[in-house]
């Protein structure tokens, strides 16, 4: 799923996903969270500039200080200027760190953005493609008449806002009209706070890219956790009337079902999660201690969606693992960790949730998605087949001994105990039995149409659960040959 090193803000798209209502609740006071506070005002008097740089001003702004912004007929250059420079010192304000330098706002059109995104995803034939589209089948999101780059880079493009480049320093914010581009409150302050953690941070540093999918997600858990939160806060503040803000001249959105041209709602659920839990998470930081609690996380990330998920410091247990492929069957050794990636517990409830919601799986209750205990929070990933989750590897392979490369794999997923390995078996068995799938007398399940028609076997020891997957019974057998029912 590592697409890209932008830090984006999606459309909330997801409310359409379980027929639910959108969230009501605005955080802040007599909320069961406890919200971060603003900054005390400065000393000053009225709006006159400072003699020098202080919080909550910036550029010739104060963070309280009224502006002549009217977005009904788009920004014209001096009012972005305000806007931004409002913008900047409200950040200031909220999160109580100081811009270092001034942030470039560019203004791009959703074309040019979907013909980058695509072009960052890389070549549909390369070979990291060719083994992230065994990531994403094993987690019967996408299938094989599917490319996950594409629905990634379609999913992504049809809901992404604006972004922040680290590489550029540069905010872009995307709109289907450049010649008169309006931009909303929300998307502004979250990229803004992107920057901030840039000019503190360095958002392009190693350490915020993860080495799998599990480890994207935990990092993206406190980076755009922090920036939600942030976000939240600030809409907190226009919603009471605290603050004079910028109104956005309402636009029709866009959505999708999943299928056709629209978002791939699996992958949109699961690459949400971060925006959705994070700032549970940081918000949890802060009342422990304070935003430099926050600071710590930053400087080291999380490294689970399992940490994020429930606040914990649970690391994953280690999963050794050698490859027994034959007649042609090998891993992909020089893609993520020695071949294989980690999807961890969102996109294992992603799966489940996607695949109940598509096919009718019997895993976890669709509308349960909606059931959330914070304010701060949009989704709800916890659930009982999921959870429990102690660590995966997953290991796409191919054999390109045939006039034509096929491809399988082999998932190893560990649980805390026997019951969470029970109970995410048996949810998966569920998916199989959606998808059409019949078990054969050696005990391996096969789908014979549609887009998921492959074998497979599953077997759970212990506190294990493994699952390998191939073209027929018989390639199963040869990618893992040691594994009996």
């Amino acid at each position: 799923m590592r697409t890209s090193g932008l830090r984006a803000v999606f459309v909330a798209v997801l409310l359409l996903l379980a027929g639910c209502a959108a969230p009501t609740a605005i955080p802040g006071a007599g909320d069961s969270d406890t919200a971060p506070p603003v900054t005390p005002d400065p000393n000053r008097d009225g709006f006159t500039d400072p003699d020098s740089d202080v919080l909550g001003w910036e550029n010739g702004y104060w963070y309280d200080e009224p502006i002549a912004v009217d977005q009904s007929d788009g920004l014209n250059d001096s009012e972005l200027e305000a806007y931004v420079a409002r913008g900047m010192a409200r950040v200031e304000q909220l999160r109580h760190l100081e811009f270092k330098e001034a942030v470039p706002v560019d203004v791009i059109s959703r074309d040019e953005y979907q013909r980058g995104n695509a072009n960052r995803s890389g070549p549909s034939a390369s070979t990291y493609t060719r083994w992230n589209d065994q990531v994403w089948e094993a987690l019967f999101i996408t299938g094989e008449s599917e490319g996950s780059t594409n629905a990634i880079s379609r999913t992504t493009g049809s809901s992404v806002l604006g972004f922040y480049s680290p590489s550029d320093d540069e905010i872009k914010i995307v709109t289907d009209s450049t010649g008169a581009p309006t931009i909303d409150n929300a998307t502004l302050i979250h990229e803004l706070h992107h920057a901030l953690q840039d000019q503190h941070f360095d958002l392009a540093d190693p350490r915020y890219r993860g080495q799998t999918q599990d480890g994207d997600l935990a990092t993206d858990g406190v980076v755009e956790g922090d920036a939600k939160l942030v976000e939240l806060r600030y809409a907190e503040q226009c919603r009471s009337g605290a603050w004079d803000c910028v109104v956005t001249p309402s636009a029709g959105g866009s959505g999708g079902s999943g299928s056709g041209g629209g978002p791939n709602f699996g992958i949109l659920l699961t690459i949400f999660q971060p925006y959705s839990d994070g700032p549970v998470y940081v918000n949890n930081l802060y009342q422990q201690g304070g935003w430099e609690a926050v600071n710590d996380a930053l400087r080291n990330p999380p490294v689970s969606t399992e940490q994020v998920i429930h606040m914990t410091d649970e690391t994953p247990r280690p999963i050794a693992f050698e490859d027994e492929g034959t007649d042609g069957w090998s891993t992909f050794p020089n893609q993520g960790v020695d071949g294989s990636d980690t999807v961890g517990e969102v996109s294992i409830y992603s799966m489940f949730w996607y695949q109940a919601r598509m096919n009718g799986a019997r895993t976890v209750p669709v509308r349960s998605v909606a059931n959330t205990d914070s304010t701060y929070d949009t989704y709800n990933y916890d659930a009982g087949p999921s959870n429990g989750w102690a660590n995966d590897r997953l290991f796409p392979y191919r054999n390109e001994a045939g006039s034509e490369t096929e491809y399988g794999y082999v998932w190893v997923t560990e649980w805390d105990s026997e019951g969470d390995a029970r109970e995410f078996q048996d949810a998966y068995l569920n998916i199989l039995d959606a998808n059409g799938a019949k078990k054969q007398a050696s005990g391996i399940y096969v789908i014979e149409e549609g887009k998921f028609n492959d074998a497979f076997r599953v077997v759970r020891t212990g506190d294990r659960v493994v699952i390998v997957n191939g073209p027929t019974p018989e390639d199963v057998d040869e990618i893992r040959p040691s594994l009996t029912s």
